[in-house]
C-alpha cells in the first residue's frame, strides 16, 4: 500500500469522523474509535502501514489515546474464528471499521448493519459477491462500504 492509498484512507476516515467531532463541539471531547480487522496476524509490512496510518491521523490532529482509539484485531492462532473477532470488535462500538480481505468484510458485515465499513484489499468483485448492492451507491448496502479494490486495477 503506497502513501497515496494511506492518504486516501485517512481522508475517508476524517470524512466519517467529522460529524462526530462537530456534534460533540459543545460537549466534552469525545474519543473517536476506529476498528481494524485483518484476517491474518500482522506482518512487518502491515505494522509499517498501521504506523503510517496512525502518523496520518496525528498530522490531522487525531492523537491515539487522546481523541482517537485505534482497535486492531486479528486471529492469533488457527483456532481463532474471524467471526468471533469481528463480533468482539463491534462490541467496542467503533465509529468505523476497516476490514481487510473479503473474509474480513464478510465477518464484519455479519456482526453489524449499522457501523460503516471500509473494505480494503479486496480480491473479489464486491458487486458480484453481493457485498454491495451498487458500486455507484454502496451505502445502500446494510452497512456503508467504501471500497479500494485490487480487482478494479487500483492496486
Amino acid at each position: 500500500m503506497n502513501s497515496r492509498t494511506i492518504d486516501l484512507l485517512i481522508a475517508l476516515l476524517l470524512g466519517l469522523l467529522a460529524p462526530l467531532v462537530a456534534a460533540d463541539a459543545q460537549q466534552p471531547a469525545a474519543v473517536a474509535r476506529v476498528g481494524i480487522l485483518r484476517p491474518a496476524p500482522p506482518s512487518p509490512e502491515v505494522a509499517m502501514i498501521l504506523e503510517a496510518f496512525k502518523e496520518g491521523l496525528r498530522e490531522h490532529g487525531y492523537i491515539e489515546g487522546q481523541n482517537v482509539a485505534v482497535e486492531f484485531r486479528f486471529p492469533t492462532n488457527n483456532t481463532d474464528r474471524l467471526s468471533d473477532i469481528a463480533v468482539n470488535l463491534v462490541r467496542l462500538k467503533p465509529d468505523v471499521v476497516f476490514a481487510a480481505a473479503s473474509s474480513g468484510v464478510d465477518a464484519v458485515r455479519k456482526a453489524t448493519t449499522t457501523i460503516p465499513i471500509v473494505a480494503l484489499d479486496l480480491e473479489t468483485d464486491p458487486l458480484a459477491s453481493g457485498m454491495v448492492a451498487s458500486l455507484a451507491r454502496p451505502e445502500t448496502s446494510p452497512a456503508y462500504s467504501s471500497i479500494f479494490p485490487n480487482w478494479a486495477g487500483n492496486g
